[in-house]
């Protein structure tokens, strides 16, 4: 999804105690005291960075990092517009900062993303014809993926291609050249790192239309010779949806197939969403709505204890299911890193994630680490 490249206030930790209007939370037992520790032994646990943290311009922030997560994805550094802005001009100075951090903090590391129709390079949006599209992938692919081969663990190779129908969505690829750009995207990347796990990444993959045709999708991919090694959830989800049943139907149908599953870019809304409303229209009215940005002071009790519940059903599912699942990513590190604050209204207050704006762990975070005290 697309990101707020504002940089964020990153303010002081409070690792162990979380106190909100009338409840404190206890702290876990020794061995539970982080997210990756907690799940070392089902599936990696990540967040996705942005460039403050990849520079750790911040030490309790890097702390607070490596202590609670073991995989890192970047949230804008790798995307086209970038890393390759001109046809012969490629930017590297962040992302080997980034591959460079994963490193020192000893990080399972992935790549994200090589070719997505959004924050594309203009460029790349220029290109009129398949033979031009061709050498563009070819040097686009072969030349990033083979500068961090061997030190980028994992890749999203194709981002988004799907309608909400399962049909292939129309994107400069597709327009110039053809259906099996999925095809060839996965083969470059294969033959310029064959032993990094390539995934297509996308959202709304719990809809039955949609898993339907990311399931075609894999199998064209698998029947033509392509490598694929995983499906990558973009679990950008509400209190209520999808449905605890429909993800693990996405869940099987997917690892049906032979692929790893992943949870790419997890955050939980808790504000309303402006389509559900009858003939809403996303525009500058809804910014000082009260009604569309409901919680700019803090979250009220009741609201904190769905989300906890929420966070830890779906944790619940995932450790049923951890045999098929290789990653668990946040997308943002805490409530004031995440693009949901901008999205789909701009200058809302959400709070979608497991540590509050202050880094300090909410009920959320307490309720998935109790999970594993349970087993």
């Amino acid at each position: 999804m697309i990101n707020s490249k504002k940089p964020y206030l990153l303010v002081a930790i409070t690792m162990f105690t979380f106190s909100s209007c009338t409840k404190i939370y206890k702290t876990p037992k020794a061995d539970t005291t982080s997210l990756k520790n907690a799940f070392k032994k089902d599936f990696y646990i990540g967040t996705a960075l942005n460039e403050n943290q990849i520079e750790e311009k911040d030490p309790m922030v890097t702390a607070f990092i490596s202590k609670e997560f073991n995989s890192i994805s970047p949230e804008n550094i790798m995307k086209s517009m970038f890393i390759h802005p001109e046809k012969d001009q490629f930017y590297y100075n962040m992302t080997d900062k980034y591959v460079a951090y994963g490193k020192k903090h000893n990080m399972f590391i992935h790549g994200h993303t090589l070719i997505w129709h959004s924050q594309l390079a203009p460029w790349m949006a220029e290109i009129k014809d398949s033979i031009a599209m061709a050498d563009m992938m070819k040097n686009h692919i072969s030349t990033i993926v083979g500068r961090y081969k061997g030190r980028i663990d994992s890749w999203d190779v194709v981002n988004e291609a799907l309608n909400e129908d399962g049909t292939l969505r129309k994107s400069v690829f597709l327009d110039t050249y053809g259906k099996d750009y999925l095809i060839n995207a996965f083969k470059l990347a294969a033959k310029a790192d064959p032993k990094a796990d390539l995934y297509y990444n996308d959202y709304n993959l719990c809809s039955p239309e949609k898993r339907k045709g990311v399931v075609n999708l894999v199998k064209n991919l698998q029947q033509n010779g392509a490598k694929i090694d995983g499906i990558g959830m973009q679990g950008h989800w509400q209190l209520t949806s999808p449905s605890i049943a429909e993800i693990e139907k996405s869940i099987l149908d997917y690892s049906a197939l032979g692929v790893k599953v992943a949870f790419t870019e997890l955050d939980i809304t808790v504000l309303p969403n402006p389509w559900d409303l009858q003939g809403a229209d996303v525009n500058q009215n809804f910014e000082g709505s009260e009604k569309m940005n409901p919680y700019p002071n803090g979250l009220p009790e009741n609201i904190q204890e769905q989300l906890a519940q929420r966070y830890e059903a779906i944790f619940k599912l995932f450790l049923k299911h951890q045999d098929k699942i290789s990653r668990v990513t946040f997308w943002g590190a805490n409530d004031s890193q995440s693009w949901l604050n901008d999205w789909p209204i701009k200058g809302r207050t959400n709070y979608p994630l497991l540590f509050d704006k202050s880094f300090k762990p909410k009920q959320a975070y307490y309720n998935v680490l109790n999970l594993k005290k349970q087993e």
